[in-house]
């Protein structure tokens, strides 16, 4: 499977876009290369604004941009959308309810060496408890391409994160079908269900051949939108497994782990493992390297699908 990062992807999907509706603007702040809006600014540079480093303004700008018939698309790292903008994502944009999409990159502990002031582990927490927020982790290319598409069309605010490594493409570009809360079915299975997101998703499926060496059958679910979540696929696969493990690269308090369990709780109770980053910072190295020393490989989904299993 060949790799791209989804910022990639998303820089490619803005051009797309771009062709095919005018009103699609762009904003940055001053990071234009690094989330590749740049590929935009290229093209359509009379759409393009570059609010400096300053993503109050940039979100508050977007907004109001957003209340003239625009559609745009504000973008920085994660850590800085959803950290030093909150007040102004809350208040000027899910408050009114404006059709502002933010599409924030290098989210999560594979930003790598730029170390924990940048690995942005408590955005999905911090985006999904706002009203009327839509929240999207796409899981590689393919999906980033359609969920920036499905976003455009989607009239309201959406936050979409985005990364900064390559990671594996797994869906086919050519019959990949992407609807906003809709979860997608990689795998069937009878004695876990796997529910990931992100970058994890390919972590998922590999740890689901794991598990078939080890006599069980998986179900591997992509939980692409984090909110609105897909409770009917949720409460349905773990009514079948029993139990579930959730995949996130994302503190386990807040993101999809905590979505999960809140939909089972109230409809389904059933064991769940939580695999993702266990409350901590992140610190300087290089991804592959942290994905392991923070427990987000195969192995660990293999590892909580077990412990899963032997609770039920």
């Amino acid at each position: 499977m060949p790799n791209l990062a989804t910022r990639e992807a998303y820089g490619k999907a803005l051009v797309e876009l771009g062709k095919e509706n005018r009103n699609v603007v762009v904003l940055d702040a001053d990071l234009s290369k690094s989330t590749k809006t740049a590929d935009f600014a290229k093209v359509f540079p009379e759409r393009f604004f570059n609010i400096g480093i300053a993503e109050a303004d940039l979100m508050g700008t977007a907004a109001g941009l957003a209340t003239c018939g625009k559609i745009p698309f504000a973008s920085t790292f994660a850590v800085f959308a959803t950290g030093r903008a909150f007040e102004q994502i809350r208040n000027s944009i899910c408050y009114p309810n404006l059709n502002v999409k933010i599409a924030a990159t290098h989210a999560g502990i594979t930003v790598g060496e730029d170390g924990a002031s940048h690995q942005s582990i408590e955005d999905i927490s911090l985006m999904r408890t706002i009203p009327n927020m839509t929240v999207i982790v796409p899981c590689d290319d393919v999906e980033t391409m359609a969920a920036i598409k499905a976003a455009a069309e989607y009239v309201g605010p959406v936050y979409i994160r985005l990364g900064r490594s390559s990671v594996p493409t797994i869906n086919d570009e050519n019959t990949y079908k992407f609807e906003i809360g809709k979860a997608v079915k990689l795998r069937e299975g009878k004695d876990v269900t796997i529910f990931a997101t992100g970058i994890m998703v390919s972590e998922a499926l590999k740890a689901y051949e794991m598990l078939k060496e080890k006599g069980f059958e998986a179900e591997v679910i992509n939980i692409h939108t984090i909110k609105p979540i897909d409770a009917k696929a949720i409460v349905e696969s773990v009514a079948k497994t029993g139990c579930a493990v959730t995949c996130e690269e994302h503190n386990i308090i807040g993101g999809l782990g905590s979505a999960v369990c809140e939909v089972l709780a109230e409809n389904k109770p059933a064991p769940v493992v939580r695999v993702g980053v266990k409350d901590t910072f992140g610190e300087s190295g290089k991804p592959a390297e942290l994905m392991k020393h923070y427990g987000l490989t195969a192995e660990n989904i293999v590892e909580a699908a077990l412990k899963a299993m032997s609770k039920k």
